[in-house]
């Protein structure tokens, strides 16, 4: 495969015992970034994520989503040769990432102490649910399970029902938090030579994004509870009727703001002062008075003079779009940010990484078949023709 030079993680290598989504994600950024990743998957049928549906011209969404640019080795690590492979493998590795089970990976001889004591520059990942200590460590860990137990779903949907929400909210927040600390780890290797051992639950990230609540619910003694496209604290912010039979968000976020959308926007500027109006704590608590008269006024006009009259007041608006009027947004079309992304089925397209750096271009590097590398991988390590032969007869790729 071949590797765009100039790239912030140029020669930094990746390997990567990994499957479904938060994993995946945190080490596609990596190869977004311009690491070799090697994913290791099983010879019998690979990354799980790879079966989810059949969307992509017969490819899962999830698995072109995360998997683009990486080097896909097959390898079955029940056997000794497997995991010899392996083995050599992470030697010759910066950072390696894992996802299984708790105890798992080191079950296997892979766990993170063993492998900083042999190597102590090696960074090690271990990405799990609930961690690797306490009474739900061995609970299985789905994200929808971890929204739940988290709190999230119970502060996400309309007051009359929890929902999870639309992405997977909790696997991302792994994935991001498991990325920004590898880069860490790389940062501070750099200076003192020695690697990390960093440990990532899905639990304790989402926790994290929960923060608001957390400190809502310890100040206040109950939870903000669920506003759907609302705000608990907030007035008005929501979502607003319009002549055209569309929705508009409207989010006026201080005082300062209100007084332009009542003079501007309503045209009430007396509402500006009157102490009924005037403070968001006021507004918060006569919510249903003031979303009524807010949307009488934008049922009074299309979504598109809405939004022209709030832009050019200054206060925040959006249209409630479909993921179908995402994949035709005039801002992504406009800063050029779709890309052709190859796979085994033909090409793609695919949205460049979210952060940029001047002057360099980001790969949007393939999505591997299933153990289309493995040969070239190997023959890398330095394996001769009849070795690799012989891993093939043993079971082991």
């Amino acid at each position: 495969m071949a590797f765009t030079k100039g790239l912030p993680l140029d020669g930094v290598t990746v390997v990567a015992l990994e499957h479904a989504v938060a994993a995946p994600l945190a080490t596609r950024h990596l190869a977004d970034l311009g690491a070799r990743v090697v994913k290791i998957e099983r010879p019998d049928g690979g990354d799980f994520a790879r079966g989810y549906d059949r969307t992509v011209r017969g490819l899962a969404s999830h698995f072109v989503w995360l998997n683009r640019g990486k080097e896909s080795i097959t390898l079955d690590l029940k056997t000794a040769e497997g995991r010899a492979v392996l083995s050599d493998l992470v030697a010759g590795a910066d950072v390696f990432v894992q996802n299984l089970a708790p105890g798992a990976a080191a079950r296997l001889g892979f766990g993170s102490a063993g492998l900083r004591e042999q190597d102590p520059r090696l960074i090690t990942v271990d990405m799990s649910g609930y961690g690797s200590s306490g009474p739900y460590r061995d609970k299985r860990a789905y994200d929808m399970l971890i929204q739940c137990e988290a709190g999230l779903a119970s502060v996400t949907g309309p007051a009359e029902q929890p929902v999870k929400t639309g992405v997977p909210t909790s696997d991302i927040a792994a994935g991001m938090y498991a990325l920004s600390a590898t880069l860490a780890a790389l940062v501070g290797r750099a200076g003192s030579g020695l690697g990390a051992a960093i440990e990532i639950s899905m639990f304790e990230a989402t926790a994290e994004w929960m923060g608001y609540q957390l400190y809502y619910a310890q100040g206040s003694g109950s939870s903000p509870g669920r506003a759907g496209l609302s705000h608990p604290s907030l007035a008005p912010y929501d979502a607003y009727p319009t002549a055209d039979d569309r929705l508009v968000l409207i989010g006026v976020q201080n005082d300062r703001e209100w007084a332009r959308f009542a003079a501007g926007f309503l045209e009430r500027p007396e509402l500006a002062d009157d102490p009924l109006w005037a403070t968001n704590v006021v507004r918060a608590r006569r919510r249903r008075v003031v979303d009524a008269l807010v949307g009488g006024r934008t049922a009074t006009m299309t979504v598109e003079q809405v939004i022209a009259r709030l832009d050019d007041l200054g206060i925040a608006s959006a249209r409630l779009n479909e993921v179908a009027d995402l994949l035709e947004h005039p801002q992504l079309a406009a800063r050029d940010r779709w890309r052709p992304v190859a796979t085994p089925v033909g090409e793609v397209s695919g949205l460049l990484p979210p952060f940029g750096f001047a002057g360099i271009e980001l790969p949007m590097g393939p999505v591997p078949g299933l153990g289309e590398h493995t040969e070239d991988v190997l023959r890398s390590l330095g394996y001769r023709p009849e070795r690799i032969a012989a891993l093939r007869a043993a079971g082991a790729l």
